[in-house]
């Protein structure tokens, strides 16, 4: 699609941030004289610590303090990159527990002894005492309008910021605490999105895919068909901002290729007819929310409103890439080169003088002949990787992997060339796999890969990986 929708929304939501923010207008704006620098140098970062400290304190009304939280990050928004770490670091650094207090509250635990009633009291001095100052100001930014998306894009910058400024990490974990109780799954709602849903909704899908680019309107009015899902959590305070969405084709039989549910040519098939939905694309929206787990609760809450839907509807599958394969597989052959395959694939393969990573790069560029050649070794090392490539904690090497084990799915079948896109090719040499949800089994077989890291998978992929 032309253009670059991340910076055009961008530069919306910092222009809805401030037209909302200058509401607080008049008697109850709190003004702070003189424009800071965009890059925050020391003089203007003190500035700012003395704003921080007003907001912290919450001196006078509701509706001051409301203004100047408001005037803070008005202020924040104004600066480049450059600024807005040191703004951060001055929160993360500044405005964190107060150390004398909880060595005091610490003391005074220790000294209870064996009076109950001080004991609480302590206990609860030393709660007090534990909560970062900085709350107190990430609390004021909720109460305006725009408020809590701003706080989500606000750790978007963090996680950016924190590898290079770690001290920045436990503003980041705190501010996720935050979000995870404000963002709890009580407070979503599941909506279907359509082609008469409002066009900013629309364009935010555009915007947030993250699997298969939306490349047109007409590509999207595609996915939005009558053959078509798109279910969203979205928050009462976000109301047009989709947190996770999931993509869904209405088929018959499980789907095998990406380029064919995305064909606008191809006719619409009855949702009446249909007896398999394919869930072929999942998408977090909200970086700022990573590390809150939304979509295990997505696909369940989707499973169920088709399944009351269209009863019609026998099975529940994905349409998923491997996006950690190739890299896996190029590890492998550099540790054991042409030993990885077996004798037969040896013997069929023209490898020669070239080597197999020169087969594999010339099947990543759409190599023909290396389509068929690569084809028996390539979709059984996948099979392999599926089932046993593992990462810390016993967990499937393969982040797709792990996100629909952990939900109760198997893995059920391998596609070759099921996606044949640049990204399908450079991540996966175009393979896709098919996890299975079944209604029955979703527990069980959630369980054991959360206790045992037991890794579901058809028989047909077993058989594959032990060849």
């Amino acid at each position: 699609m032309a253009g670059d929708p991340h910076g055009g929304l961008l530069d919306r939501t910092l222009a809805n941030l401030f037209r909302a923010w200058s509401d607080l207008s008049g008697t109850t704006r709190y003004h702070v004289s003189g424009r800071l620098r965009a890059d925050l140098p020391d003089e203007d970062r003190a500035r700012v610590r003395s704003e921080m400290e007003a907001c912290v304190a919450a001196v006078g009304d509701a509706a001051t303090n409301r203004a100047r939280a408001a005037e803070l990050g008005r202020r924040y928004l104004e600066l480049d990159r450059t600024g807005r770490i040191r703004f951060l670091l001055e929160l993360a650094t500044g405005f964190d527990r107060d150390r004398d207090a909880v060595d005091r509250a610490l003391a005074e635990l220790g000294a209870c002894g064996g009076d109950a009633l001080a004991r609480r009291e302590a206990e609860q001095s030393l709660h007090s005492a534990l909560e970062p100052r900085w709350r107190v100001l990430l609390r004021q930014f909720t109460t305006l309008p725009e408020g809590m998306k701003f706080l989500v894009d606000l750790r978007a910058e963090m996680l950016e910021a924190q590898g290079e400024h770690p001290e920045i990490r436990f503003l980041a974990d705190d501010l996720r605490t935050l979000l995870s109780h404000w963002f709890d799954l009580g407070l979503l709602d599941l909506r279907r999105i359509d082609w008469a849903s409002p066009a900013r909704l629309l364009e935010k899908l555009i915007a947030y895919e993250a699997v298969h680019e939306i490349r047109s309107w007409e590509d999207l009015k595609n996915r939005l068909d009558s053959d078509r899902r798109c279910f969203a959590f979205l928050h009462p305070t976000m109301p047009d901002e989709p947190l996770i969405f999931v993509e869904v084709a209405l088929v018959n039989g499980m789907a095998a290729s990406v380029d064919e549910l995305l064909d606008e040519t191809a006719p619409a098939v009855d949702p009446r007819t249909a007896d398999t939905a394919v869930f072929y694309s999942i998408s977090n929206a909200q970086r700022g929310l990573d590390g809150i787990s939304f979509g295990n609760f997505l696909i369940r809450h989707v499973v169920g409103v088709l399944e009351q839907e269209l009863p019609n509807l026998r099975s529940f599958a994905t349409l998923s890439p491997i996006p950690g394969l190739s890299r896996w597989v190029r590890r492998q052959v550099s540790e054991a080169g042409t030993e990885l395959l077996t004798a037969s694939e040896r013997r069929a393969l023209p490898i020669g003088d070239v080597g197999l990573p020169d087969l594999l790069a010339r099947l990543e560029q759409g190599d023909g002949a290396m389509e068929t050649a690569l084809r028996e070794p390539l979709t059984r090392l996948a099979a392999r990787y599926l089932t046993s490539a593992r990462r810390r904690g016993n967990r499937a090497h393969d982040p797709v992997a792990h996100f629909h084990l952990s939900n109760g799915a198997r893995v059920e079948r391998l596609n070759w060339m099921g996606d044949r896109s640049v990204r399908g090719r450079t991540q996966s040499w175009g393979l896709m796999v098919n996890y299975l949800y079944r209604t029955g089994d979703i527990a069980v077989n959630s369980a054991g890969y959360a206790t045992d890291g037991r890794i579901a998978a058809s028989q047909a992929i077993r058989s594959l990986a032990r060849d």
